[in-house]
């Protein structure tokens, strides 16, 4: 029974959907017909595939065959070759061997890998002596034959006597030692003949070989296709002796399928049809029984809405007894309202729930309802809430009739309008607000219409236009902006318009005849004109204006519109305030300032301000572009722009200092250097006060005074002591020379001359006279050293010229050839080419040569002089060193004296201790300095800073 009565359910569910049972059948038929046409398909294309299989087959075969034929040829052309490796009968052979094989089209011979023998000879003469192992084209597959050690044909490529062909190459050895290759020529054209390629049905397939060039590794193919493989059907086979691809491509892949068109399309029809059929066989009972569902439907669902509407209702609504006022029928929200549950309310009537105030009211017009004089009505009351409370309500009475009954109940619709109500109170107030504001406001304010404006300038086409062309057409027709003025409607003006534009009423302001019209409000309009054509619904600007009793006066106008009036402009609110003496004031301020600011920029020094927290600048004095050349804006448009020109020596010390007195909270005054615009140095004072407000120090200001040339005058002035110094300590040498060496020669002569005079012999006096010479020339040198070194000393404009340190050194080493042979001295010289110094040439010259003798003159006994020249570069200066391994210098006991005259710290017989005198003279001369690092026995370094 129960699979009856399921049976019978599926029955009654299939009969309501007669176009889904129509469409299932259609598509179950459409799916039997689309698989019998598939498996048609795949019969036909494996047919068409094992077509096209079996050809190429039979196209790889006779290839295959024909490069077998090869292998023999080329097997027999190599057995020509004789111990020697050199070919025997090549020419009767190769003709048999072409004669015999009608798929070589030539042959050749190619010891160590050049083409030396060919046939036949006239047609292949071209590729003589050609190299294949240095050719890239060749020499890849070349390899390959020589390593698999097998016969391998390559290409199909482009022959040196001309086409395009294979050739396969037999590797050669003789003695267990590679020969060469015994080679078969196969044309292109050749080898397709021989293929069967021409027995192809060419209407329905092409054919297409191709192998990897061994250059680019691509696929190359070798016949003309125009289409694209990846878009085609085909079949391929390969030939491994040649690495080629065979391709044999089905020029129409879907002709196949066109004959199963026919019988596809007519199954699917039939299947539609079929479908189309049973549907409508089954719709007319399916349409009965949803009539009837349908109108069940309607019923249910038109009480379900009711149901819905009144117990989900935003709503309050009731139905009463308009007799008794008790309330019959009520939904949630109605209850909600009052605070009262269901069962609460249907033991109260509406009189309960009213607001005593608006009881009268209610009952009248429910007494009208009773008398037929309304059938319905709509009032706004109070409510009186469980609680206490009061809410406002939009009460709506209409009458509710019952079948077969008389009408003796109404419903009642409440809607809470508490927040709209609470709303317009405040709305009230603050009109009531704003209208005092608008009266009481020390501000001159207009409400106006502009709309007459606008419409008389759209009628001008001038709305939208832009401003240059507006501002054009106003100044070429000035009667239009009385016009305009004309067209102005003064709505209302506050109190202050009165007493801004006395002595007129305020009628005459609304009649628009407060404000006379004159050149003075020319420019103000006209800007307010081509606001109102940009759509401009806001414009502040400073005006004047003529008032009535003939003043001009300046003020400052806001033009607003009204929110909701931007289309018309029947709304606007003009604000005038009068600035006149605000105008004096500014003017006052600013010629103030221009005073202050003059007299700041006529300080000789750069005034500034900046925050003492960051140290970012909000004031420059325009003296800082005649001090360092920048502007003060580009100084203040940089916040580390002081940090950054600081002069990078002194930075890090400046910082800190200044760091240090702003935690402090301290006033300073220090000195620092600064980088100007063209990269000078400028030396500055920076005298620092502190900035206090409130007790709190909040900026610094200060004045930057340059002390460029008073730091000038001080470098000169130190100088000129350290001379002063130099000089004087030269003094003391010179009185000591003079005191000590002069007087002792002196003496020497005084003596010699007293023995003369007293001797007795004549081989005496000559004796006396011979030492007499000698004294006499230790004399006359000791006067020229003293000489030279004036000399040097007086010589204060210096000629320099900028020479190459590297040639002067090497001219020295030259000079001093014979010492360095002799003494067997290694020199290492690790000066570059290129440096160049600014220096007298002779001083230079006399410089290396005494440091470079010296090294050499001085050498240690037990081994050879090595000498070490370098220049490097410190701080801006070259600095030259000369060092060697000499015997060394105690400095602990000659530091002091070690570039004194005639002081020497040797045995050395030759020694006079006048070089390195000399050589500090003229360093000094130079402006440079020279120092010495030296230990017995150890060895030398001079260090010559060169400016």
């Amino acid at each position: 029974m129960d699979s009856e009565k399921k049976w019978s359910q599926f029955i009654n569910w299939l009969l309501k959907k007669p176009k889904s049972i129509g469409f299932f059948i259609s598509l179950f038929l459409s799916v039997i017909v689309f698989y019998i046409v598939s498996q048609q398909y795949q019969i036909a294309k494996k047919n068409e595939h094992l077509e096209m299989d079996n050809s190429l087959k039979a196209i790889n075969q006779n290839i295959d065959q024909s490069l077998k034929n090869c292998y023999t040829a080329a097997l027999t052309l190599a057995l020509t070759l004789n111990n020697d490796g050199i070919p025997e009968d090549f020419e009767a052979i190769s003709k048999k061997l072409l004669q015999s094989n009608n798929s070589i089209d030539a042959v050749q011979l190619v010891p160590n890998g050049v083409i030396r023998y060919v046939y036949p000879f006239k047609e292949n003469q071209a590729a003589l002596n050609f190299d294949i192992l240095k050719s890239k084209e060749h020499q890849k597959e070349a390899l390959k034959s020589i390593t698999t050690k097998k016969m391998y044909f390559a290409g199909p490529l482009e022959l040196k006597q001309g086409g395009i062909g294979i050739v396969g190459r037999f590797p050669v050895y003789i003695k267990n030692k590679f020969w060469g290759f015994s080679a078969v020529i196969i044309k292109l054209n050749t080898l397709l003949k021989i293929s069967g390629i021409n027995s192809i049905n060419k209407s329905k397939y092409s054919f297409q070989i191709s192998n990897k060039n061994p250059l680019t590794q691509k696929e190359d193919f070798f016949l003309p296709y125009a289409g694209d493989l990846s878009k085609t059907y085909y079949v391929t086979n390969t030939i491994p002796d040649g690495d080629w691809k065979l391709y044999l491509i089905a020029k129409n892949p879907n002709s196949f399928f066109i004959p199963l068109l026919l019988p596809a399309a007519l199954g699917f029809i039939l299947a539609a049809l079929f479908g189309f059929s049973i549907t409508l066989l089954l719709k007319k009972p399916a349409e009965l029984q949803l009539l009837v569902n349908e109108q069940a439907s309607n019923l249910e669902e038109s009480e379900i809405k009711f149901k819905t509407i009144f117990d989900q209702a935003s709503v309050g609504i009731a139905q009463m007894d308009y007799n008794t006022g008790d309330f019959i029928q009520i939904n949630k929200k109605y209850c909600e309202m009052l605070g009262y549950t269901p069962l609460e309310m249907k033991n109260k009537n509406f009189q309960s729930v009213t607001h005593p105030e608006d009881l009268e009211t209610s009952l009248s017009y429910m007494k009208k309802l009773k008398e037929g004089k309304i059938r319905e009505y709509s009032i706004e009351k109070r409510y009186l809430t469980k609680s206490g409370g009061v809410f406002w309500g939009k009460l709506s009475i209409s009458p509710f009739w019952e079948t077969n009954q008389k009408n003796t109940t109404h419903i009642a619709i409440v809607e809470d309008i508490t927040l709209r109500k609470e709303n317009e109170n405040l709305i009230q107030k603050s009109q009531l607000r704003f209208k005092s504001l608008f009266n009481n406001s020390p501000v001159a304010l207009w409400e106006q219409d502009y709309s007459a404006v606008k419409k008389h300038l759209e009628s001008l086409n001038l709305i939208n236009e832009s401003p240059e062309k507006v501002s054009l057409y106003l100044n070429t027709n000035p009667d239009l902006l009385l016009k305009c003025f004309s067209l102005v409607k003064v709505i209302d003006v506050n109190k202050q318009c009165l007493i801004q534009y006395a002595p007129r009423t305020k009628e005459e302001i609304l009649n628009n005849n407060s404000i006379i019209f004159d050149k003075e409000a020319i420019p103000s309009f006209t800007k307010h004109l081509i606001a109102i054509c940009k759509g401009q619904n806001y414009l502040k600007m400073d005006a004047q204006i003529k008032n009535p009793k003939g003043e001009i006066r300046d003020i400052n106008l806001i033009y607003s519109v009204v929110k909701g009036y931007e289309e018309t402009l029947e709304r606007v609110i003009i604000s005038t305030e009068d600035i006149t003496d605000r105008k004096k004031d500014e003017k006052l301020i600013l010629n103030s300032q221009q005073k202050i600011e003059s007299l700041i920029n006529t300080i000789d020094g750069i005034v500034w301000e900046c925050d003492i927290q960051t140290l970012h600048f909000n004031f420059i004095s325009k003296k800082v572009e005649n001090i360092l050349g920048y502007t003060a804006d580009e100084w203040l448009a940089c916040p580390t722009f002081w940090q950054d020109h600081i002069y990078a020596d002194d930075r890090e010390h400046v910082l800190k200092y200044c760091s240090d007195k702003v935690i402090e909270n301290l006033d300073h005054d220090f000195e620092y250097r600064m980088v100007a615009k063209n990269g000078a140095i400028v030396w500055l004072r920076d005298i620092v006060n502190i900035v206090y407000e409130n007790k709190q120090a909040l900026s610094m200001r200060g004045i930057m005074i340059d002390i460029t040339k008073t730091k000038e005058i001080e470098k000169d002035l130190n100088n000129s002591f350290h001379l002063v110094n130099e000089q004087n300590k030269r003094l003391l040498n010179f009185s000591y020379i003079v005191s000590h060496n002069l007087r002792s020669h002196t003496s020497n002569i005084s003596s010699i001359i007293n023995l003369i005079e007293t001797s007795e012999s004549e081989e005496e006096t000559k004796e006396m006279v011979q030492l007499l010479k000698s004294v006499s020339n230790s004399l006359n040198e000791s006067i020229f050293n003293l000489n030279e070194i004036v000399d040097i000393r007086k010589n204060a404009n210096l000629i320099t010229e900028k020479l190459n340190l590297k040639q002067y050194i090497t001219n020295a080493l030259t000079v001093l050839s014979d010492q360095i042979k002799n003494k067997n001295a290694r020199i290492i010289c690790t000066v570059e080419d290129t440096i160049e110094v600014n220096y007298n040439p002779a001083y230079l010259e006399s410089i290396l040569y005494n440091l470079l003798s010296n090294a050499i003159r001085y050498s240690h006994i037990e081994r050879n002089p090595t000498v070490s020249i370098s220049c490097s570069e410190e701080n801006s200066k070259k600095i030259l060193k000369v060092s060697d391994n000499g015997i060394g210098i105690d400095l602990v006991k000659n530091g002091d004296k070690i570039f004194g005259m005639y002081k020497t710290f040797s045995n050395n017989p030759h020694s006079k201790g006048i070089g390195l005198f000399i050589t500090k003279n003229q360093i000094d001369a130079m402006g440079g300095k020279i120092s010495v690092e030296s230990e017995p026995n150890i060895g030398t370094t001079f260090k010559i800073c060169i400016q």
